[in-house]
């Protein structure tokens, strides 16, 4: 079920949102997007509408799971915007620690990998070529320009 919610509060973990009549549910910083994120602080500001779907309801504890990557879009549907041979901007968002590569989200529920280049952070704002989509296996490699 999906509603409609607003950013009460913000934790390291996840966020408290509120779906309707006082009742809070738990979005948890894994719900929140496909790509990883440090915060949940990267998607959302307190006292911000969101729209949320409940994951599951624990009538015994009085909790509320919540989930909000699965209403980005599935891959299928976010790759539609993007060709090959072409250049987007992205957002470093991890590097793996073997220096195998970087990955790059190109939106929140889309991300490539790229071959590893010293010097990039996290959250830093890059372009990238895109250098094949493979539809297939899901994945997206790119080249940081």
């Amino acid at each position: 079920m999906i509603v409609n919610g607003i950013v009460k509060n913000i934790r390291r973990f996840g966020a408290f949102v509120e779906i309707g009549g006082g009742v809070v549910g738990l979005l948890h910083i894994e719900d929140i997007s496909v790509s990883r994120i440090k915060s949940p602080e990267e998607r959302f500001n307190i006292g911000q509408k969101i729209n949320v779907m409940i994951k599951s309801i624990d009538k015994e504890n009085n909790k509320i799971v919540l989930s909000y990557k699965e209403l980005l879009g599935n891959w299928e549907d976010n790759i539609k915007e993007y060709d090959e041979k072409t250049v987007v901007e992205g957002t470093v968002k991890e590097t793996d620690k073997y220096k195998n590569g970087i990955f790059i989200e190109l939106k929140p529920n889309l991300v490539g990998m790229a071959e590893y280049k010293e010097g990039l952070e996290y959250g830093q704002k890059v372009n990238v070529y895109i250098k094949k989509i493979i539809k297939d296996r899901k994945k997206i490699k790119l080249l940081i320009i």
